[in-house]
Protein backbone atom coordinates (compact mmCIF):
# COMPACT_ATOMS: atom_id res chain seq x y z
CA UNK A 1 0.00 0.00 0.00
CA UNK A 2 1.55 3.24 -1.17
CA UNK A 3 2.43 5.72 1.53
CA UNK A 4 0.62 8.99 1.18
CA UNK A 5 2.80 12.08 0.86
CA UNK A 6 2.36 14.52 3.74
CA UNK A 7 0.31 17.54 2.85
CA UNK A 8 2.03 20.88 3.24
CA UNK A 9 0.28 24.11 4.03
CA UNK A 10 0.14 26.50 1.12
CA UNK A 11 0.16 30.24 1.86
CA UNK A 12 -2.14 31.95 -0.56
CA UNK A 13 -2.07 35.70 -0.63
CA UNK A 14 -5.08 37.57 -1.87
CA UNK A 15 -3.06 40.74 -2.36
CA UNK A 16 -3.21 40.62 -6.16
CA UNK A 17 -7.00 40.21 -6.18
CA UNK A 18 -7.42 43.06 -3.73
CA UNK A 19 -5.04 45.27 -5.71
CA UNK A 20 -7.07 44.57 -8.84
CA UNK A 21 -10.34 45.35 -7.06
CA UNK A 22 -8.92 48.56 -5.63
CA UNK A 23 -7.64 49.62 -9.05
CA UNK A 24 -11.06 49.07 -10.62
CA UNK A 25 -12.72 50.99 -7.80
CA UNK A 26 -10.33 53.93 -8.11
CA UNK A 27 -10.63 54.11 -11.90
CA UNK A 28 -14.41 53.90 -11.77
CA UNK A 29 -14.53 56.63 -9.13
CA UNK A 30 -12.20 58.82 -11.17
CA UNK A 31 -14.34 58.37 -14.30
CA UNK A 32 -17.52 59.26 -12.38
CA UNK A 33 -15.94 62.37 -10.83
CA UNK A 34 -14.57 63.46 -14.22
CA UNK A 35 -17.98 62.96 -15.84
CA UNK A 36 -19.68 64.98 -13.10
CA UNK A 37 -17.19 67.85 -13.42
CA UNK A 38 -17.50 67.79 -17.20
CA UNK A 39 -21.29 67.88 -16.98
CA UNK A 40 -21.49 70.82 -14.57
CA UNK A 41 -18.87 72.80 -16.51
CA UNK A 42 -19.91 72.08 -20.10
CA UNK A 43 -23.65 71.37 -20.16
CA UNK A 44 -25.01 74.72 -18.82
CA UNK A 45 -23.05 76.93 -21.29
CA UNK A 46 -23.78 74.65 -24.26
CA UNK A 47 -27.43 73.83 -23.54
CA UNK A 48 -29.76 76.05 -25.54
CA UNK A 49 -32.49 75.76 -22.90
CA UNK A 50 -33.69 77.82 -19.98
CA UNK A 51 -33.78 75.68 -16.85
CA UNK A 52 -36.47 78.00 -15.42
CA UNK A 53 -38.72 77.83 -18.51
CA UNK A 54 -42.23 76.69 -17.54
CA UNK A 55 -44.39 74.67 -19.94
CA UNK A 56 -47.51 73.32 -18.25
CA UNK A 57 -48.39 71.29 -21.33
CA UNK A 58 -45.28 69.15 -20.62
CA UNK A 59 -46.08 68.69 -16.93
CA UNK A 60 -44.71 65.48 -15.36
CA UNK A 61 -43.75 63.71 -18.58
CA UNK A 62 -41.86 60.45 -17.98
CA UNK A 63 -38.28 59.99 -19.28
CA UNK A 64 -38.04 60.01 -23.07
CA UNK A 65 -35.56 60.83 -25.83
CA UNK A 66 -36.54 64.50 -25.74
CA UNK A 67 -36.29 64.62 -21.94
CA UNK A 68 -34.03 61.79 -20.67
CA UNK A 69 -34.87 62.55 -17.01
CA UNK A 70 -38.46 63.54 -17.72
CA UNK A 71 -40.06 66.84 -16.66
CA UNK A 72 -41.09 68.23 -13.28
CA UNK A 73 -44.45 69.44 -12.01
CA UNK A 74 -44.36 72.65 -14.09
CA UNK A 75 -42.92 71.16 -17.29
CA UNK A 76 -39.24 72.05 -16.83
CA UNK A 77 -36.59 69.70 -18.22
CA UNK A 78 -35.39 67.64 -15.26
CA UNK A 79 -32.00 66.74 -16.74
CA UNK A 80 -31.02 70.39 -17.08
CA UNK A 81 -32.40 71.18 -13.65
CA UNK A 82 -30.41 68.29 -12.13
CA UNK A 83 -27.19 69.49 -13.78
CA UNK A 84 -27.72 73.02 -12.47
CA UNK A 85 -28.62 71.63 -9.06
CA UNK A 86 -25.51 69.46 -8.98
CA UNK A 87 -23.47 72.48 -9.99
CA UNK A 88 -24.78 74.53 -7.06
CA UNK A 89 -24.41 71.66 -4.58
CA UNK A 90 -20.82 71.01 -5.69
CA UNK A 91 -19.99 74.71 -5.35
CA UNK A 92 -21.39 74.79 -1.84
CA UNK A 93 -19.60 71.56 -0.93
CA UNK A 94 -16.20 72.61 -2.31
CA UNK A 95 -16.15 76.11 -0.79
CA UNK A 96 -17.52 74.96 2.56
CA UNK A 97 -15.05 72.04 2.71
CA UNK A 98 -12.08 74.32 1.97
CA UNK A 99 -13.21 76.87 4.56
CA UNK A 100 -13.83 74.20 7.21
CA UNK A 101 -10.47 72.57 6.48
CA UNK A 102 -8.67 75.93 6.81
CA UNK A 103 -10.36 76.65 10.14
CA UNK A 104 -9.76 73.15 11.48
CA UNK A 105 -6.11 73.11 10.38
CA UNK A 106 -5.41 76.49 11.98
CA UNK A 107 -7.13 75.59 15.26
CA UNK A 108 -5.61 72.10 15.51
CA UNK A 109 -2.09 73.26 14.63
CA UNK A 110 -2.26 76.16 17.09
CA UNK A 111 -3.49 73.91 19.91
CA UNK A 112 -0.70 71.38 19.35
CA UNK A 113 2.01 74.00 18.80
CA UNK A 114 1.32 76.05 21.94
CA UNK A 115 0.35 73.11 24.14
CA UNK A 116 -0.32 73.49 27.86
CA UNK A 117 -3.44 75.33 28.94
CA UNK A 118 -4.03 76.64 25.40
CA UNK A 119 -4.31 73.08 24.10
CA UNK A 120 -6.65 72.08 26.91
CA UNK A 121 -8.94 75.10 26.47
CA UNK A 122 -9.12 74.75 22.68
CA UNK A 123 -9.87 71.02 22.78
CA UNK A 124 -12.56 71.50 25.45
CA UNK A 125 -14.19 74.05 23.14
CA UNK A 126 -13.99 71.52 20.31
CA UNK A 127 -15.64 68.90 22.53
CA UNK A 128 -18.36 71.38 23.48
CA UNK A 129 -19.20 72.19 19.86
CA UNK A 130 -19.07 68.49 18.97
CA UNK A 131 -21.74 67.71 21.54
CA UNK A 132 -24.27 69.77 19.53
CA UNK A 133 -25.67 67.97 16.43
CA UNK A 134 -24.33 69.46 13.20
CA UNK A 135 -27.73 69.81 11.58
CA UNK A 136 -29.26 71.54 14.61
CA UNK A 137 -26.39 74.02 14.82
CA UNK A 138 -26.54 74.56 11.05
CA UNK A 139 -30.27 75.31 11.23
CA UNK A 140 -29.59 77.86 13.97
CA UNK A 141 -26.94 79.60 11.82
CA UNK A 142 -28.89 79.76 8.54
CA UNK A 143 -32.02 80.94 10.39
CA UNK A 144 -30.23 84.23 11.10
CA UNK A 145 -29.85 85.04 7.39
CA UNK A 146 -31.96 85.13 4.26
CA UNK A 147 -31.95 81.94 2.19
CA UNK A 148 -28.95 81.90 -0.12
CA UNK A 149 -25.71 80.19 -1.06
CA UNK A 150 -23.39 82.02 1.33
CA UNK A 151 -25.41 81.41 4.52
CA UNK A 152 -25.36 77.69 3.72
CA UNK A 153 -21.60 77.78 3.08
CA UNK A 154 -21.00 79.62 6.37
CA UNK A 155 -23.24 77.17 8.20
CA UNK A 156 -21.44 74.10 6.84
CA UNK A 157 -17.98 75.60 7.38
CA UNK A 158 -18.67 76.57 11.00
CA UNK A 159 -20.06 73.15 11.90
CA UNK A 160 -17.61 70.82 10.11
CA UNK A 161 -14.12 71.96 11.14
CA UNK A 162 -14.08 70.02 14.41
CA UNK A 163 -12.92 66.64 13.08
CA UNK A 164 -10.18 68.31 11.01
CA UNK A 165 -8.93 70.13 14.11
CA UNK A 166 -8.63 66.84 15.99
CA UNK A 167 -6.82 65.13 13.10
CA UNK A 168 -4.36 67.99 12.60
CA UNK A 169 -3.68 68.29 16.33
CA UNK A 170 -2.85 64.59 16.68
CA UNK A 171 -0.65 64.72 13.57
CA UNK A 172 1.29 67.76 14.83
CA UNK A 173 1.79 66.13 18.23
CA UNK A 174 3.13 63.04 16.47
CA UNK A 175 5.48 65.09 14.31
CA UNK A 176 6.82 67.06 17.28
CA UNK A 177 8.26 63.87 18.75
CA UNK A 178 10.25 62.99 15.61
CA UNK A 179 14.08 63.16 15.83
CA UNK A 180 14.46 65.58 12.93
CA UNK A 181 12.26 68.11 14.74
CA UNK A 182 14.56 67.90 17.79
CA UNK A 183 17.56 68.27 15.50
CA UNK A 184 16.07 71.38 13.87
CA UNK A 185 15.34 72.97 17.25
CA UNK A 186 18.81 72.08 18.55
CA UNK A 187 20.33 73.63 15.43
CA UNK A 188 18.77 76.99 16.28
CA UNK A 189 15.74 76.95 14.00
CA UNK A 190 12.97 79.28 15.11
CA UNK A 191 9.48 78.03 15.95
CA UNK A 192 8.10 79.65 12.78
CA UNK A 193 10.73 77.95 10.61
CA UNK A 194 10.08 74.56 12.19
CA UNK A 195 6.33 74.98 11.67
CA UNK A 196 6.64 76.05 8.01
CA UNK A 197 9.46 73.76 6.88
CA UNK A 198 8.67 70.59 8.84
CA UNK A 199 5.27 70.53 10.52
CA UNK A 200 3.13 72.05 7.76
CA UNK A 201 4.28 69.67 4.97
CA UNK A 202 3.58 66.71 7.25
CA UNK A 203 0.06 67.93 8.04
CA UNK A 204 -1.05 68.91 4.53
CA UNK A 205 -1.77 65.35 3.27
CA UNK A 206 -4.08 64.64 6.20
CA UNK A 207 -5.76 68.04 5.86
CA UNK A 208 -6.24 67.50 2.12
CA UNK A 209 -7.79 64.08 2.75
CA UNK A 210 -10.14 65.63 5.32
CA UNK A 211 -11.18 68.26 2.76
CA UNK A 212 -11.96 65.63 0.11
CA UNK A 213 -14.02 63.59 2.57
CA UNK A 214 -15.84 66.73 3.67
CA UNK A 215 -17.08 67.69 0.19
CA UNK A 216 -19.80 64.98 -0.05
CA UNK A 217 -20.67 65.54 3.60
CA UNK A 218 -21.18 69.25 2.90
CA UNK A 219 -23.31 68.40 -0.15
CA UNK A 220 -25.57 66.22 2.00
CA UNK A 221 -25.75 68.96 4.63
CA UNK A 222 -26.79 71.53 2.03
CA UNK A 223 -29.39 69.13 0.63
CA UNK A 224 -30.81 68.54 4.11
CA UNK A 225 -31.10 72.27 4.81
CA UNK A 226 -32.69 72.92 1.41
CA UNK A 227 -35.06 69.98 1.90
CA UNK A 228 -36.20 71.57 5.17
CA UNK A 229 -36.74 74.90 3.39
CA UNK A 230 -33.87 76.64 5.23
CA UNK A 231 -31.12 76.48 2.64
CA UNK A 232 -31.24 77.89 -0.86
CA UNK A 233 -34.28 79.77 -2.22
CA UNK A 234 -36.92 77.44 -3.63
CA UNK A 235 -36.61 78.88 -7.14
CA UNK A 236 -32.87 78.12 -7.28
CA UNK A 237 -31.99 74.64 -8.49
CA UNK A 238 -30.11 72.48 -6.00
CA UNK A 239 -30.34 68.78 -5.33
CA UNK A 240 -32.04 69.38 -1.99
CA UNK A 241 -34.60 71.73 -3.53
CA UNK A 242 -35.30 69.28 -6.35
CA UNK A 243 -35.97 66.43 -3.93
CA UNK A 244 -38.08 68.68 -1.72
CA UNK A 245 -40.23 69.90 -4.62
CA UNK A 246 -40.77 66.32 -5.86
CA UNK A 247 -42.40 65.02 -2.67
CA UNK A 248 -45.95 65.55 -3.91
CA UNK A 249 -45.11 63.98 -7.27
CA UNK A 250 -43.73 60.89 -5.54
CA UNK A 251 -46.92 60.45 -3.55
CA UNK A 252 -48.85 60.62 -6.83
CA UNK A 253 -46.74 57.79 -8.31
CA UNK A 254 -44.35 59.89 -10.42
CA UNK A 255 -40.96 58.47 -9.44
CA UNK A 256 -38.53 60.25 -11.79
CA UNK A 257 -38.53 63.75 -10.16
CA UNK A 258 -37.19 62.13 -6.97
CA UNK A 259 -35.02 59.32 -8.38
CA UNK A 260 -32.65 61.29 -10.61
CA UNK A 261 -31.75 64.10 -8.15
CA UNK A 262 -31.24 61.42 -5.50
CA UNK A 263 -28.90 59.46 -7.78
CA UNK A 264 -26.91 62.59 -8.62
CA UNK A 265 -26.46 63.10 -4.90
CA UNK A 266 -25.51 59.50 -4.07
CA UNK A 267 -23.26 58.55 -7.02
CA UNK A 268 -20.77 61.48 -6.77
CA UNK A 269 -20.63 60.90 -3.00
CA UNK A 270 -19.61 57.27 -3.47
CA UNK A 271 -17.09 58.24 -6.17
CA UNK A 272 -15.42 60.84 -3.94
CA UNK A 273 -15.37 58.34 -1.07
CA UNK A 274 -13.63 55.82 -3.34
CA UNK A 275 -10.93 58.33 -4.32
CA UNK A 276 -10.49 59.40 -0.70
CA UNK A 277 -10.05 55.76 0.36
CA UNK A 278 -7.29 55.28 -2.19
CA UNK A 279 -5.62 58.48 -0.99
CA UNK A 280 -5.80 57.31 2.63
CA UNK A 281 -4.12 54.02 1.72
CA UNK A 282 -1.37 55.90 -0.13
CA UNK A 283 -0.50 58.27 2.71
CA UNK A 284 -0.69 55.45 5.27
CA UNK A 285 1.53 52.62 3.94
CA UNK A 286 1.22 50.55 7.14
CA UNK A 287 -2.56 50.36 6.81
CA UNK A 288 -2.20 49.52 3.13
CA UNK A 289 0.21 46.65 3.85
CA UNK A 290 -2.15 45.27 6.49
CA UNK A 291 -5.03 45.31 4.00
CA UNK A 292 -2.91 43.39 1.48
CA UNK A 293 -2.44 40.36 3.74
Amino acid sequence: MAELAPQTAVWRSHGRTRRSTRTVRVRTSAVVVAAVLLAVLVVPPLADLDQQAVDLSMKLRPPSLAHPFGTDDVGRDLLLRCVYGLRVSLLVGLVAALAATFIGTAVGAAAAAFGGWTDRVVMRLVDTFSSVPHLLLGIFIVAMFRPGVWPVIVSVALTHWLSTARIVRSEVLSLRSRPYIDAAVSGGASRWRVAVRHLLPGVLPQAGLAAVLMVPHAMWHESALSFLGLGLPTHQASLGNLVQSARSSLLAGDWWPTLFPGLLLIVPTLALAGLAGAWRERINPRRRSELML
